[in-house]
């Protein structure tokens, strides 16, 4: 099974897709944590895409593309993936279909999460991640705060602010991008028929941890 994870950032994609993945066969393979991955260990396509990231850009799809299908065509993935981050434009989104019908496979479910706009810049300011690369909890110092501050729940590591995190200005180019790249992606993928939008915010009083489980539900009754 291969859902995709759609949505600006700060609406709760990663929390959603890692709830799913502890609770089904699924992986969630982050984007977001393959490039960090790669910049950390200064491979060629890590330093590349750090060049895009540091100043709020989308990394180009010569970088993003051989990056994700590594990682579809390891034995991480056989059991089924949570694409979050990725696709984030037309291009790719026909690219991954493409991708995927060559190994016989195809989207099983696109989950669009929506949030305020002012909502999402403050989840973001006040988002913190566990350090650990294996653990990859995340907080947020309002709604999600760790029990010991700066230390994750889960592992006992160092909890950090991502720098692309600590800039409103940085933050607001971001969802911008979002708005005119990625946005499309909505349309694309509701005339497939695969299409799930959930609203995410606080004024509704539903979080992702109940979207998720709803989703779980829905999969595990198919």
């Amino acid at each position: 099974m291969v859902i995709i994870m759609l949505g600006a950032q700060g609406t709760g994609k990663g929390t959603v897709a890692g709830i799913i993945s502890e609770n089904t066969e699924l992986v969630q393979l982050s984007t977001g944590d393959i490039f960090r991955k790669n910049i950390k260990e200064e491979t060629k396509l890590g330093i590349e895409a750090n060049k895009y990231i540091a100043k709020g850009n989308l990394v180009p799809d010569d970088i993003t593309v051989p990056m994700v299908v590594g990682y579809l065509d390891s034995d991480i993935a056989k059991n089924g993936v949570i694409l979050d981050g990725f696709p984030r434009n037309l291009a790719q989104a026909e690219k991954l279909d493409k991708i995927l019908e060559e190994r016989g496979k195809k989207v099983d479910l696109v989950v669009n999460l929506t949030t305020p706009r002012e909502e999402i810049i403050d989840r973001i300011l006040t988002r913190r991640v566990c350090s650990n690369q294996q653990c990859k909890a995340t907080y947020n110092l309002k709604m999600h705060p760790p029990i010991k501050e700066g230390i994750c729940d889960k592992c006992g590591s160092k909890l950090i602010q991502r720098e692309d995190d600590s800039n409103e200005e940085a933050i607001q180019k971001r969802l911008e991008i979002y708005e005119n790249e990625t946005a499309p992606l909505v349309e694309y993928y509701r005339k497939k028929g695969v299409l799930r939008t959930e609203e995410v915010s606080v004024k509704i009083n539903r979080l992702g941890k109940q979207v998720a489980f709803d989703i779980i539900k829905d999969i595990k009754d198919k």
